[in-house]
């Protein structure tokens, strides 16, 4: 299968969506679409396919600026908590509650994000009220049309594709809280990108390595096939209970080798270099200010 690579990007000072080409090195705007939302809901693969290869279209991709693919969801992003074995062997004992071993069911949070970081953007450290910002390489699962009570057999036909995050934390305000919503939604504490790659990519469920660096030092290294709870169920048992909109996005979980779980803890400070990639995605980088 022929990957289609979605980006939104900034074209001669205008926002819009376009597919990479096949070799990466161009850009074709899908100008039918106004934005991402947009295309999710009224486009189909076989259509992004043919604008893919549209040559006489293409951008070289160095005049653009690619942003994140979703840049201001309509929605908090819905993300799963220690959703990798690794990840809750490694966490301290303030996370005790929270530990797999406590339970047998997902931990579901929001993360609310006024706008998405773009690939290469700054992330906002906020040192002023935090002293312990980590990160989490992440797959984000994005929906593609409205679901409701969906069983995970149906699940995949729901998804649109699949993009990275960094799901950025202040330890710090995430544990005084005793919840995570405030210190997992700072402004900038959501990267993402640098593209969509539609479902038709990957068989089902995505069995894709994922890795994080941080300055060049590799932090985290796992598959996504080790979820705990899979794509499929978490999808299945959400949408029990409430509608999935078009473009909501599901961020699945990260694997050990956070900062909170070295020893000692390794904190990122400004001026760091975090490099989330993701097999067949793509690689998301920023750098901390």
């Amino acid at each position: 299968m022929i990957p289609v690579k979605i980006v939104t990007m900034l074209n001669d000072g205008q926002e819009q969506v376009g597919i990479l080409s096949e070799d990466g090195k161009s850009v074709i705007p899908a100008n039918k679409y106004a934005d991402m939302p947009d295309l999710m809901a009224h486009s189909d693969f076989e259509e992004l396919l043919a604008i893919s290869r549209m040559g006489v279209a293409a951008v070289p991709i160095e005049r653009v600026k690619i942003l994140a693919p979703i840049t201001e969801p309509a929605n908090d992003i819905i993300c799963l908590g220690i959703n990798y074995a690794s990840h809750d062997e490694e966490l301290p004992q303030e996370y005790t509650e929270e530990k797999i071993q406590k339970r047998d069911v997902p931990v579901y949070f929001s993360k609310r994000v006024t706008r998405c970081v773009d690939p290469d953007g700054a992330i906002d450290g906020h040192f002023d009220i935090v002293s312990k910002l980590d990160y989490e390489c992440e797959l984000a699962v994005i929906i593609g049309k409205d679901c409701k009570d969906v069983s995970e057999k149906e699940a995949p036909d729901y998804i649109f594709g699949y993009t990275i995050l960094n799901d950025v934390t202040a330890r710090d305000v995430q544990t005084a809280h005793k919840q995570w919503y405030f210190g997992k939604s700072l402004d900038h504490f959501a990267p993402m990108g640098p593209v969509i790659v539609t479902a038709e990519e990957f068989a089902f469920p995505p069995q894709l390595t994922i890795t994080c660096r941080v300055n060049g030092e590799l932090r985290q290294q796992d598959n996504t096939r080790n979820l705990v709870h899979s794509i499929a169920y978490i999808i299945s048992e959400l949408s029990h209970g409430m509608t999935l909109r078009c473009g909501t996005i599901i961020s699945t979980g990260t694997p050990a080798g956070t900062g909170v779980g070295m020893n000692p803890p390794q904190y990122l400070k400004r001026g760091d270099v975090v490099e989330c990639e993701i097999e067949g995605i793509g690689v998301l980088r920023n750098t901390v200010k």
